[in-house]
C-alpha cells in the first residue's frame, strides 16, 4: 500500500511576481506551506537576485510543467558597464574595472548580432550540471568549470533607455535556457568594456504576465485569511497554445483509462499534441495519429 502523500489535493497555477532574495526553490516551498498542497513545482528558474514572473504549479498541474520551461520568455535588465563579476551580476566578486562608457548608439549598433540563434556561454555561478554536479557548487569551491557555448534563440532584444552614463535598461524576449548575464556580460564584452547584469526582471513566461501575477506578500495574506485558493489559476491555463479537442463522457472515460479513442474528420496535423476537454475541464494531453486520439499525460481532476 502506497504512502499517503501529505497535505491537500491543491490543482493549478500560481503566477508569483517573486521578489528579489529568495531562490526559486525557497518561493516554492514557502506557496506550498501557505496552501498545505501536496505538490509543487515551478516552470522555470530565476537567480535570487532576480524578480518577477516565476509559476508555480500545484498538483495535476506540474504535469504541464514542461510547456512552460519550453515557453517564451521576456526579461527587462539594466546592464552596469565599467565593471565585471566572478557571477556576472553584482554578487560576485570584482574582476576588472575601466573607465570607459559607451553611448546609446554604441549598444543598439550591435544588438543584431544578439538576435536570432546565436551561442552563449552560460555563467560559470549557474544550475547547470558539469559531470554530475552543479556549475555554481564547483565555482563556489574555487573550481570554476570551463562552460562550452550552447545555442540559444533571442526572438528580440532592445534598448530601452540609458538613465545615466554606467547603466543601460534593456528588453529580451527569448528561448528556453537563454541567460540574461551572459548576455550582459557578452556585450560588454564585444564593446571593449566590463560589463554584469545589476538588475533583472522576468515579466512574462508563455501567457503569464504581469498583470496576471500576484506579489508574494499578497499571496501571504489571501492565505491568512484562508482565501489562498483564489489566486490559482485552472490546470489548462498553461496550455493556451495547444489545440483543444472536445470529447464525449464516453471518450473522456476511456482516455482517463489510458486507452486510444477514434475522431473523425479531426483536421489537426499527424501527431500534433492537444489537449483533450469534457465539459470545459483537461482530460488528458494527447497525440493525435492518424484519426486516434492518444494519451500522453491524464489529468486527474
Amino acid at each position: 500500500m502506497g504512502r499517503r502523500r501529505r497535505g491537500d489535493p491543491v490543482s493549478g497555477w500560481l503566477v508569483l511576481d517573486k521578489p528579489v532574495g529568495p531562490t526559486s526553490t525557497t518561493a516554492v516551498n514557502r506557496c506550498r506551506w501557505l496552501l498545505n498542497a501536496q505538490k509543487a513545482g515551478h516552470a522555470g528558474t530565476l537567480d535570487p537576485l532576480a524578480s518577477g514572473i516565476l509559476p508555480i504549479a500545484f498538483g495535476e498541474a506540474t504535469k504541464c510543467i514542461n510547456f512552460l520551461t519550453d515557453a517564451t520568455k521576456t526579461y527587462r535588465f539594466t546592464i552596469r558597464f565599467g565593471i565585471s563579476t566572478t557571477t556576472d551580476d553584482g554578487e560576485g566578486e570584482v574582476l576588472a574595472e575601466s573607465a570607459s562608457r559607451p553611448v546609446a548608439a554604441d549598444i543598439t549598433a550591435l544588438l543584431d548580432r544578439f538576435t536570432g540563434d546565436i551561442l552563449q556561454v552560460p555563467p560559470a555561478f549557474s544550475a547547470i550540471k558539469i559531470d554530475g554536479q552543479r556549475a555554481y557548487d564547483l565555482a563556489r569551491d574555487g573550481q570554476p568549470p570551463e562552460m562550452k557555448a550552447r545555442p540559444v534563440q533571442v526572438e528580440s532584444l532592445s534598448l530601452l533607455g540609458m538613465p545615466d552614463d554606467d547603466h543601460a535598461e534593456l528588453e529580451m524576449v527569448c528561448g528556453k535556457g537563454t541567460y540574461v548575464r551572459s548576455l550582459a556580460r557578452d556585450i560588454g564584452s564585444l564593446l571593449g568594456i566590463p560589463a554584469h547584469a545589476s538588475a533583472i526582471r522576468r515579466t512574462a513566461v508563455g501567457s503569464f504576465v504581469e498583470s496576471g501575477s500576484i506579489s508574494l506578500a499578497t499571496f501571504e495574506g489571501l492565505c491568512h485569511k484562508r482565501s489562498g485558493l483564489e489566486a490559482l489559476k485552472p490546470v489548462e491555463t498553461a496550455l493556451d497554445d495547444i489545440p483543444a479537442l472536445a470529447v464525449t463522457g464516453e471518450q473522456a472515460d476511456r482516455i482517463r483509462h489510458g486507452q486510444a479513442v477514434r475522431v473523425l474528420n479531426f483536421t489537426y496535423r499527424d501527431d500534433e499534441l492537444i489537449c483533450a476537454m469534457h465539459d470545459q475541464r483537461p482530460v488528458a494531453l494527447a497525440r493525435y495519429r492518424a484519426e486516434w486520439v492518444e494519451p500522453v499525460r491524464v489529468f486527474n481532476l
